[in-house]
């Protein structure tokens, strides 16, 4: 299977949402079920199904998380070479030519990208338009609403 690119930062919050998942959420929900068992007619019984689905939705998170951190290749920003050149995990300002907007992305793993909080995907079209590339180069992404031409301002290598 292949390694999933990961920040440090970001395999930390996966591992603590699985620690929560296994030693809060789990036994929860098994009182959960213990209790709605005692209710009687398990057939009828609205609190024992919602419970058994709320398991199988933890179960299957801590699935899901376990499987992501076993095959996580984690990158750590600070102990790559720092050649000027854009790659994964580094810090990016960027400038759009025709606009002029001024914008800052962290290129992430698939599971910590967050729009909202500036982390793209590394497999999005804008961090792989940007792959390689060193400040003043110009970036070419091909989105939705047409051609961006990206100047690359910046390149920061932190955490």
């Amino acid at each position: 299977m292949n390694k999933i690119p990961l920040t440090v930062r970001g395999a930390e919050k996966l591992r603590d949402e699985l620690h929560q998942l296994k030693t809060v959420e789990r036994p929860k929900v098994i009182d959960d079920i213990s209790e709605a068992r005692a209710h009687g007619d398990l057939k009828e019984n609205a609190e024992y199904h919602a419970a058994r689905e709320q398991q199988g939705f933890v179960e299957g998170r801590i699935q899901d998380l376990e499987s992501k951190l076993s095959n996580a290749q984690e990158i750590d920003v600070t102990t790559i070479p720092q050649n000027g050149k854009v790659v994964f995990g580094v810090t990016v300002d960027l400038e759009d030519e025709k606009s002029g907007e001024a914008v800052t992305y962290q290129i992430v793993g698939d599971d910590e990208s967050d729009i909202k909080k500036g982390k793209i995907s590394v497999n999005s079209p804008i961090a792989r338009a940007m792959i390689g590339r060193e400040e003043g180069d110009v970036a070419v992404v091909q989105a939705p609403g047409g051609v961006r031409n990206l100047e690359i301002v910046e390149i920061r290598y932190t955490p």
